[in-house]
């Protein structure tokens, strides 16, 4: 386990959920993954900032999806977020690679400056250039993000878009039926990437954030007994680990993952 004083560019540096519920989401996760939860004041009465922590280390965070978005059917989801030098220039890139800004970038108080895009795939991802806050600082343990996966419908399109706007480098793993993408920053491998088949039937495409388990089925069975659901059942990796798809009671999608080396 270690501390996290910073994050390289193009790596993911912050998760966050947006939930209908609040208390019930922060019962969920602090049960599931040992979180502790610290609330944020926010200006002019707007609704707290929760941040999740491990012994007092910033993990990610939630916060209650505002009415005008639960009216445009915006359901509740987890949010990654990847780390950049210049928000200004990466969106510029993002524009200029055909991706698509849904907030374009701005200030956050003293902590930071931030945008949301969505790739010309139609992922959603979020870009954080950091100031006082750095994003994540735990990792390499229980509890921790670990992983950012993109399930895309095309993905040399989307390995295109991010090569131009990011600077990743795309390498291939043959996995049997199908190629893994691995997604690097530099030398640091900053995710993943796979193309969905007729198989995910029609499923949009979409950002997968990871959590660190030590037993993976024990936390797929904690899930279920805390009122969510266990969208795929833990599953061995050859080489890697074993993993699951699970959804908390309100709705947002979060995966799991028991890594051979833990």
């Amino acid at each position: 386990m270690s501390t996290v004083a910073t994050h390289p560019p193009g790596t993911l540096c912050w998760s966050e959920l947006g939930t209908t519920d609040v208390p019930a989401a922060c019962r969920f996760y602090s049960s599931l993954f040992g979180w502790e939860t610290v609330e944020v004041p926010l200006p002019d009465g707007a609704p707290p900032y929760l941040m999740f922590q491990l012994r007092g280390r910033d993990v990610c965070a939630l916060y209650e999806l505002r009415p005008e978005l639960r009216a445009q059917g915006v359901p509740p989801h987890w949010l990654g977020y990847l780390a950049t030098d210049d928000v200004d220039e990466t969106v510029a890139k993002v524009r200029a690679a055909g991706g698509a800004v849904q907030a374009a970038p701005f200030d956050v108080m003293e902590h930071g400056r931030m945008a949301v895009v969505t790739d010309p795939t139609g992922a959603t991802v979020a870009f954080w250039q950091a100031r006082q806050h750095v994003g994540t600082r735990v990792e390499d343990e229980a509890g921790a993000p670990v992983w950012f996966e993109l399930m895309t419908t095309d993905a040399a399109r989307a390995a295109d878009f991010y090569g131009r706007a990011v600077g990743w480098r795309v390498e291939e793993l043959p996995m049997g039926t199908f190629v893994y993408h691995l997604l690097f920053a530099g030398e640091r491998r900053a995710g993943g990437m796979m193309q969905m088949g007729p198989e995910f039937g029609g499923m949009p495409s979409h950002w997968m954030i990871y959590f660190q388990v030590k037993d993976c089925d024990a936390a797929a069975r904690r899930c279920a007994e805390l009122g969510g659901t266990v969208a795929v059942p833990p599953s061995d990796i050859p080489g890697t680990g074993r993993f699951a798809v699970l959804r908390d009671p309100q709705g947002a999608v979060f995966s799991i993952i028991r890594l051979e080396s833990m």
